[in-house]
């Protein structure tokens, strides 16, 4: 025959029965703010700061192949400006060397000169007129923008036909921060 429990026996096991009720109802609670915490951190990432990688030379010696960087989704876009834009199912990352209605002129050397003044450029190491089919001076249409790499030897940008101008819609930020490698970490 079962004997019957004592009274603190009964009182320690309902105490236990809250105790496990509490722990589940907490535990609960920190998963969905996890799962919260998550969604609005993947809705940041895609709508407002995108993650970038970057892959190729055309920004050395700023950025480097296999950076990471932020971007901030932004309608304010000024000369110096690192920006990613969409061209080709691709997204290229360029420096806005000239804003809507600018004059941008380049001689056979490489030396940029916006609106009839010299840009002073300390992140090219080695200028070049690159591969440039453009005439110049050249005025940047109406809701584009003149960008090009900081490696001005080897990169497709806004010197060529090819790529051009780029409009305003097809930019998708600019570069605000370079989270990887640690040693390059930095605000641009």
């Amino acid at each position: 025959m079962a004997s019957i429990p004592s009274a603190e026996a009964v009182a320690a096991e309902r105490e236990r029965l809250r105790y496990q009720k509490r722990f589940r109802h907490t535990m609960m609670t920190i998963v969905y703010i996890l799962i919260v915490a998550a969604a609005v951190s993947i809705l940041a990432a895609t709508t407002l700061l995108p993650v970038l990688q970057v892959s190729g030379t055309s920004m050395e010696p700023t950025l480097e192949d296999g950076d990471v960087i932020v971007l901030l989704k932004s309608g304010n876009y000024r000369t110096g400006d690192l920006c990613a834009f969409y061209y080709q199912n691709k997204l290229l990352l360029k420096r806005v060397i000239g804003v809507p209605g600018d004059v941008i002129d380049m001689d056979t050397d490489g030396n940029v000169s916006v609106n009839g003044e010299a840009l002073d450029e300390p992140y090219v190491t080695n200028l070049s007129l690159g591969e440039c089919d453009l005439t110049f001076p050249y005025q940047v249409p109406e809701n584009r923008y003149f960008v090009m790499g900081d490696n001005r030897s080897t990169s497709i940008d806004s010197r060529s036909s090819v790529i051009g101008c780029i409009e305003k819609d097809q930019i998708v930020g600019k570069a605000v921060l370079c989270v990887w490698p640690t040693g390059r970490w930095g605000i641009f």
